[in-house]
């Protein structure tokens, strides 16, 4: 927010010079990011009057003018396009000393005496305006110095405002908090209702009121837009970057500055019916104000009449509908723009203008109508015009509800460090706008004002009293704090555990965004929808992601695309689900593997890794953490069929280990054989307490056994029936030989299976040994159908 001292001064004097009030400013919280002087720094101009002008005789381009400086008529020559007589502009009279440390001095131009120099903008440092004479008011005194006629000791600050703070964003605001740090009362311009006189209203409709919950507007007729606007406003808005164009628009940009309403002026005559507010259509086209043609989306929200768009809301008017000098009827509009609505759409067509700045950011939605009548008021003054009844259409559901908030005394000076007095808190509050709604019994219950969107729970009044009150006023304390031992369950592993054990088996540790492509993501896991972002980085990174699968599959396809032939990426994070209204955030851990098992050298091939490879590497991480995780086949609409695993602990599902379906693979243009997995890191971290067992000092027994069962049976059935019926005394079940031909039969293989036992006090005898390993068989061939193989 850029303004004008002098401007502020106009609303709040405090008796502090120039740099104690900036200062102030930044202590308050709004920090001052620059100032600098409004006009260069020159000496000896003067008002002057042109009083004749007559061709140079030697040369095209020059006029021979006569010039009043308000004591005497001197001559000057000057080449100034728009040099005529009647003109009042500034005079630099001989001796005098324009920025840059340039003087003035007598002299002959193509044989003509030049006693002085017309000045443009630029040449006083007002502006980079060069094209012709700076003209100044019909009313100005001649003879009169220009630094005193135009106020130029002034200073133009820049504050840089913290996004919540948009109710700074005006004069309006800047005084009020000087005025609360100075104990003084703003003396704000008085805004009366202006009567209508004639009865002739907007048709006004609003179609989609989320995003626009108030529109208010009133037709202008007969003005006059060929009046200038008053160089007193023009001021006022070069001081703050703001460029003069017309009076109406120079009147909408300054009630903006001054109240932080942002306005508009359309061209009646350039409306079609009426006025509907509504989300832009497919395929629609809007030439902006700037000339720029932008293709609206269906998320865009616009002004348009009965037949096109007119402007973007909150962000840009289209040229169509815009004012000129021949513009005889206005309709103003003044509006509470919904900031997530307007979130991003400026930056969405490559602009950044001053509505979109403070719509984004939050605009008081009880100001409208005040901005309005003002606005109203000043165009009358200047361009003169018949104003009819202002029109408005709200929504009350849609429409930001007031907030009160409860403040506690004890809870206020346990953040800031101090008891302040409640009377000077209730002051504070109430200068900058709260209300004391309620006396509480330790508090007080705080009524937030309209132009506070930013206030919303107790800090952030403490932080109000704390700024107003003064951040040097407060006590410089030393921190304390308990250095308590915090309870490590044992049985609960650290995820650095699961990292390390990666990374030592050739692992590389990704970290990918949480917002992914729509379109991988829909390829990799279509069941679930994900989370859209509302204010995206681009199109290809616009939601949140339902697996880390989206991201990692990305990091192969760019390592692929430079020559990487062995990818191994492992990746913890957290996943984001729909979950009725809630958003399910649930911590995840995920794998891929591309390309040979091993670095190729000397003693290893270049084999490639399969689906068993993975599975061992995971089988040995659940060995690490001391959990049992069965391998499950099943579908998964992502990997391959007959290449897919469910994972299983304690009868629940904890993740998916698979390759890569095909269609997939080809879709996302990867290569090679693509191994994922991935499983919920809650359901791995909890494992078990390891306890101490003292080694078995007898022998150990060990027995074999080959037994054919149907290619449908799975190991993991096969392990579970064997131990359940091995004893207690098993130690290890191992498979140490499969085999598949055509003297088993179709369908069937032969697996190999050495069973030891061990007992930690005395030997096993011979009888209990084949008690157990016959009933392990027995087993095998009631539950799985298994035959002894001969």
């Amino acid at each position: 927010m850029k303004f004008s001292e002098q401007w502020l001064r106009e609303w709040v004097n405090p008796e502090i010079n120039s740099q104690e009030l900036m200062d102030q400013i930044t202590m308050a919280g709004l920090e001052v990011d620059g100032f600098e002087p409004v006009a260069g720094k020159f000496e000896g101009v003067v008002v002057g009057e042109v009083q004749s002008v007559e061709p140079h005789p030697d040369a095209d381009k020059l006029r021979v003018c006569q010039v009043s400086d308000g004591a005497q008529v001197v001559q000057v020559v000057c080449g100034a396009p728009n040099v005529r007589q009647g003109l009042k502009v500034p005079f630099a009279v001989v001796g005098a000393v324009l920025p840059g440390d340039f003087k003035i001095r007598k002299a002959k131009l193509r044989g003509q005496p030049s006693e002085g120099m017309l000045c443009s903008e630029s040449e006083l440092g007002l502006s980079e305006s060069h094209e012709g004479l700076m003209e100044l008011p019909f009313d100005a005194p001649v003879g009169a110095s220009l630094s005193d006629y135009l106020k130029l000791n002034d200073v133009a600050i820049d504050v840089d405002l913290t996004p919540n703070r948009s109710d700074c964003l005006s004069i309006k605001g800047i005084a009020r908090e000087v005025g609360v740090l100075n104990s003084l009362v703003p003396e704000a311009p008085q805004i009366e209702p202006v009567e209508a006189v004639h009865s002739e209203v907007p048709d006004i409709r609003v179609d989609a009121p989320e995003g626009c919950p108030r529109y208010l507007g009133r037709i202008l007729r007969n003005v006059n837009l060929q009046a200038e606007t008053p160089l007193w406003m023009q001021e006022k808005l070069r001081r703050s970057g703001v460029r003069s164009i017309d009076a109406a628009v120079d009147v909408t940009n300054f009630v903006m500055l001054e109240q932080g309403q942002p306005m508009h002026a359309f061209d009646r005559d350039e409306i079609s019916k009426g006025i509907i507010v509504r989300m832009a259509r497919p395929a629609e086209k809007l030439v902006l104000l700037d000339g720029q043609e932008v293709e609206l989306t269906e998320q865009t929200l616009v002004i348009a009449d009965h037949e096109k768009p007119i402007a973007i809301a909150g962000v840009m008017g289209g040229e169509h509908s815009g004012v000129s000098a021949k513009t005889r009827d206005l309709v103003l509009e003044a509006a509470y723009f919904d900031p997530i609505t307007l979130a991003g759409k400026a930056r969405h067509f490559g602009l950044h203008t001053d509505a979109s700045h403070r719509f984004e950011r939050g605009v008081d939605y009880e100001l409208a109508r005040d901005a309005m009548e003002r606005a109203t008021q000043l165009l009358m003054d200047i361009v003169g015009g018949e104003p009819g009844e202002i029109v408005e259409v709200s929504s009350a559901k849609h429409l930001p509800k007031a907030r009160s908030i409860d403040l506690r005394s004890k809870r206020l000076a346990d953040v800031l460090g101090l008891e302040i007095d409640r009377t000077t808190v209730e002051e504070i509050l109430i200068r900058l706008g709260f209300r004391v709604d309620k006396l509480l019994k330790d508090g007080w219950r705080i009524m937030v004002p309209s132009f506070r969107p930013d206030i919303s729970i107790e800090e952030d009044l403490i932080e109000e009293v704390g700024r107003i009150y003064g951040y040097n006023n407060l006590p410089v304390t030393e921190p304390t704090g308990s250095l308590g031992l915090r309870v490590n369950d044992e049985a609960t592993r650290p995820v650095s555990a699961i990292q390390n054990y990666f990374v030592s088996h050739g692992y590389q540790e990704a970290i990918t965004y949480s917002f992914v492509d729509p379109k991988v993501q829909a390829q990799v896991d279509p069941e679930h929808e994900g989370i859209a972002l509302a204010n995206p980085i681009s199109s290809d990174l616009s939601v949140m992601r339902t697996t880390l699968w989206s991201g990692l599959l990305k990091t192969v396809a760019h390592n692929q695309n430079r020559q990487q032939p062995r990818i191994r990426l492992f990746e913890t994070g957290l996943r984001f689900l729909h979950d009725g209204q809630r958003i399910d955030q649930q911590p995840m851990l995920a794998g891929v593997v591309v390309g040979p098992q091993y670095p190729e050298n000397w003693v290893n091939g270049r084999r490639t890794a399969d689906f068993f490879d993975v599975k061992g590497e995971l089988e040995g991480l659940f060995s690490l953490l001391g959990i049992q995780i069965g391998f499950v086949g099943s579908r998964h609409p992502a990997l391959h069929p007959g290449q897919t695993a469910e994972l299983i602990r304690d009868g629940e599902h904890v993740g998916w280990l698979g390759t890569l379906h095909p269609q997939v693979q080809k879709n996302l243009e990867l290569n090679g054989t693509i191994l994922m997995f991935e499983l919920s890191l809650n359901s791995v971290i909890t494992g078990y307490v390891p306890n101490f067992k003292e080694i078995s000092k007898f022998p150990e027994v060990r027995r074999d056994l080959a037994i054919i069962i149907g290619n449908d049976v799975s190991f993991a059935d096969v392990e579970r029936v064997a131990r359940k019926h091995a004893g207690e005394r098993l130690t290890a079940l191992r498979a140490f030989d499969v085999y598949e031909g055509e003297s088993l039969g179709e369908g069937n293989r032969s697996l190999a299976l050495s069973l030891f036992w061990q007992h930690p006090e005395r030997t096993l005898n011979e009888d209990e040994v084949h008690s157990l390993f016959n009933g392990v068989i027995n087993a095998l061939k009631e539950e799985l159908g298994a035959t002894l193989r001969s």
